[in-house]
């Protein structure tokens, strides 16, 4: 089997999920740069299965960690392990350029993990002219999806070497665990302390989840609502922007309807979906969005908001749910409103998102990551150039 070594910031239970079917094709050493993440409160899961693991950094996050330390275990346990390829997660962190230099001192090929899009940040000319310089010596790609790839063809990359399936849950555990929680609906309800019917969002509490205008359009859709018992809104997460979100839900007259459970891990998850109606997604900017895989895999209709990577892939405008302009509060209050109606077909809605994700599960990452494994190996990365070897110097004494 193939040696593969695979590098991800920190591993919380996407990572694993992937890793695990990821492991079922080929000799695989996955390195957690460290053991805390710096933007996800996730509990640190220990344990390898059926795939070697490595840890950078023990204590702390990676924004911690002293960077030539880290290098330097890198570069230890890369050559240890003499991986045939390396896939490398993006471009723009320390462990990232560190992998690149180390595959291309050896004449390793790299595959390039990636879900940034467009336009889910700003982007500035000079900054773009040095991704195309970082990206020419990947010798493939796997991505989230077609915005993904678009992405990254505009970079310069080969459209044929670029594979999806990057961005994906594991599916089977959110039905399954939604469906237990659905049969059990009264206790689930009582222990969780949720309202009969409600949407669901779910996301950190930072600006680009773009918070403060759901609540503006949960708001619009209960003061034009004509039906006798509005839905209320279960917003999980949390974050920075939390008493500011308390303040507007209070300047709203929200208190009643809309509920801030916290930040929950991903054994609570399955419960909070699988009493929702609906869930939404309001981000402004979102390379993919993998909160709408998990509702789709529990069942859910999603409203989401057009600028969010998995738009293209995971919602079918009025057939498994609705796409929305995230700057016009009336436009979402809307959807809110129909699905919500009486007479919608919500059981419907739910079918189509089930079939709809099934074709995005760890078995696709899998599928996605050999291909672009085989890519490589039959495509190794461009000849060494003076101009890469300098920038990647550069970056990493930055």
């Amino acid at each position: 089997m193939t040696r593969v070594a695979i590098i991800f910031d920190n591993f919380g239970p996407y990572h694993l999920v992937r890793l695990r079917a990821a492991a079922a094709g080929c000799d695989l050493l996955a390195i957690e740069v460290a053991g805390r993440s710096g933007t996800y409160a996730w509990e640190n899961v220990p344990g390898a299965d059926n795939f070697r693991r490595a840890v950078l950094i023990e204590q702390g996050t990676s924004d911690d960690a002293d960077r030539a330390a880290l290098l330097r275990r890198l570069d230890r346990e890369l050559d240890a392990f003499h991986p045939r390829v390396v896939v490398v997660p993006g471009w723009a962190s320390p462990a990232a350029w560190g992998a690149m230099r180390w595959c291309r001192r050896r004449r390793v090929p790299m595959v390039c993990l990636a879900d940034s899009t467009e336009w889910d940040e700003p982007r500035a000319a000079w900054k773009e002219a040095i991704k195309r310089i970082l990206v020419h010596p990947f010798a493939s790609a796997l991505v989230a999806g077609a915005r993904a790839r678009d992405y990254l063809t505009k970079l310069g990359f080969p459209a044929d070497r670029i594979f999806l399936g990057f961005d994906v849950v594991d599916n089977a555990y959110f039905r399954t665990h939604a469906q237990a929680a659905s049969a059990r609906a009264a206790e689930t309800r009582r222990r969780h302390q949720l309202p009969t019917h409600y949407f669901l969002a779910s996301a950190r509490f930072v600006e680009k989840k773009n918070l403060p205008f759901l609540l503006d359009a949960y708001a619009l859709y209960r003061a034009s609502c004509a039906q006798p018992e509005p839905w209320s809104l279960v917003l999980l997460g949390d974050g920075r922007l939390r008493p500011a979100l308390e303040q507007k839900i209070a300047a709203l007259g929200l208190r009643q309807h809309v509920f801030l459970p916290g930040f929950r891990q991903i054994d609570d998850l399955p419960a909070f979906y699988a009493l929702a109606g609906a869930f939404v997604h309001a981000s402004t900017a979102e390379p993919w969005g993998l909160v709408v895989n998990e509702a789709m895999a529990c069942g859910l209709p999603v409203l989401v908001s057009h600028r969010c990577g998995c738009v293209p892939e995971l919602v079918q405008e009025g057939v498994n749910g609705f796409r929305f302009e995230p700057t016009d509060p009336a436009d979402l209050a809307r959807r809110l409103s129909q699905l919500a109606a009486p007479a919608f077909p919500l059981h419907e809605f739910r079918q189509k998102s089930l079939a709809l994700i099934a074709d995005w599960g760890p078995d696709r990452f899998a599928q996605g990551l050999a291909a672009a494994i085989s890519c490589a190996l039959a495509h190794p990365s461009a000849a060494p150039n003076r101009l890469p070897r300098l920038l990647l110097s550069l970056l990493l004494r930055r």
